[in-house]
């Protein structure tokens, strides 16, 4: 049954490292501007050769 409380553990405490990583990208503005990477791909850098 250690085998399994082990797995539970380790279960848990992934699952509430990857939440924190989700909070923190949340609270830092990576998902503030989803469209602008996309749109920025299509503009034409080639102005400023």
């Amino acid at each position: 049954m250690s085998g399994m409380m082990l797995i539970a553990v380790a279960a848990i405490s992934l699952g509430l490292a990857a939440l924190g990583c989700l909070l923190w990208a949340l609270s830092s503005g990576q998902y503030d501007d989803p469209d602008g990477a996309a749109a920025r791909i299509l503009l034409d850098d080639d102005e400023d050769k």
